[in-house]
């Protein structure tokens, strides 16, 4: 994607994808997920989660796997609400760019 990927729609593409699993979902999955929609590296994505997970849109717990312990991410009703948030304004955005290119805002 041309486009560059801001911090709001980072956190709402990381929102969406850990709201996705009802108990949550691994740091390696979240990256797995979010990079087959848009080109970002894990090292962008982890402070998307640590700041997701300040903010309290997230919380985080560890279990074991394979012998060793992974961290899950699990969303919040806060990070439920803020991804609600981002959907509508997601939605309002795409209509008015999508009207532009169309041919819209033409003197309106």
């Amino acid at each position: 994607m041309i486009f560059n990927t801001g911090a709001a729609l980072l956190d709402a593409i990381v929102l969406s994808v850990v709201s996705r699993d009802k108990e949550g979902t691994y740091g390696y999955k979240i990256t797995q997920d979010v990079q087959a929609v848009i080109s970002v590296s894990e090292s962008t994505l982890y402070p998307v989660l640590r700041r997701l997970l300040k903010d309290g849109c997230l919380e985080s717990y560890d279990k074991e796997f394979q012998g060793r312990n992974r961290r899950y991410y699990k969303i919040t009703s806060t990070g439920i609400v803020q991804l609600n948030m981002y959907k509508r304004e997601w939605y309002e955005y795409t209509l008015k760019i999508n009207k532009l290119f169309d041919g819209g805002y033409q003197n309106d």
